[in-house]
């Protein structure tokens, strides 16, 4: 899978019509996302900012998108999400919280089997300035640069695109893997692609407490990148059992806790800060 969107992607949005969906869907078709259709039962045959809109996946396949995105409610998403598994759909996205575990186990399995990668859920998407946005990261703190950002907070990474823009900087692209607590696109997954793209020249990892990406990002980034690394991981001053935004984000373990990642992805070769301003001056000293 390439890293990169640009004009040239083709993008579903299910849940097109409902009021996220649709400031969503306006929000990227005047980003240039080459939004091609969108699916909301019980709407087919209409219209939304000149995008043909569908009762499902299976009617809106002629379209041949490259990327779906669901703005569905917690409550159907995932079988929105089987349905647009089922329509071999390389990428989708999820931008929904709340969802279930079992319903997300349910529904990364059988993308698995199907052969559909998975972004998210609780994702804000991915965005390659100038070239697409298929999410809803906000375009004042972007602007097209050489620096790939992967984060598990929405949050988190726009204050980091910010601060980099500000410095001078600007994101091939910003790659958001979700809240957790389960994934399919990992930090490692987004650390390879970024490894590969000719449009990126040093990386960004956004962690948290919690889980075990990050530390699966350090072995990955000693034994295989080229590139840099600089590593910013929130929740320093975190109790064990505490929870940080979402369900990814709760400390379970000694290497669990923000120091102790912190510690591994030093160990790797990552250039490691403490806050969001640090990221500035790290790629700098990096000279990239």
């Amino acid at each position: 899978m390439a890293v990169l969107v640009d004009r040239t992607t083709r993008v579903l949005v299910q849940g097109v019509t409902g009021k996220v969906g649709a400031f969503q869907t306006r929000a990227m078709i005047a980003s240039g996302t080459n939004v091609v259709a969108g699916v909301t039962p019980g709407k087919g045959g209409t219209m939304l900012e000149g995008v043909p809109v569908y009762d499902n996946v299976e009617d809106a396949m002629g379209h041949e998108p490259d990327v779906a995105i669901s703005f569905v409610p917690a409550r159907f998403a995932e079988d929105a999400a089987i349905e647009a598994i089922d329509g071999r759909v390389p990428l989708l996205i999820i931008t929904t919280a709340g969802i279930p575990d079992q319903s997300v186990l349910r529904v990364l399995h059988h993308a698995r089997r199907k052969g559909t990668r998975v972004l998210g859920p609780d994702t804000p998407g991915l965005v390659s300035p100038g070239g697409s946005k298929v999410g809803v990261h906000p375009d004042r703190v972007l602007a097209r640069g050489r620096i790939g950002i992967v984060s598990r907070s929405g949050a988190l990474s726009y204050e980091v695109c910010k601060q980099i823009v500000e410095g001078g900087f600007g994101q091939s692209t910003v790659i958001g893997i979700g809240g957790g607590p389960l994934w399919d696109v990992s930090f490692v997954d987004v650390l390879e692609w970024f490894e590969c793209d000719a449009q990126t020249d040093a990386i960004v990892l956004l962690g948290e407490i919690g889980g075990g990406l990050e530390q699966e990002a350090a072995s990955h980034i000693s034994s295989s990148m080229s590139k840099p690394v600089v590593a910013l991981v929130v929740g320093r001053s975190a109790p064990r059992g505490a929870q940080l935004g979402h369900a990814g984000a709760i400390i379970e373990g000694d290497l669990e806790t923000a120091e102790k990642k912190r510690e591994m992805l030093a160990n790797a070769g990552a250039s490691v800060v403490m806050s969001a301003r640090e990221t500035v001056q790290a790629l700098r000293e990096l000279g990239v």
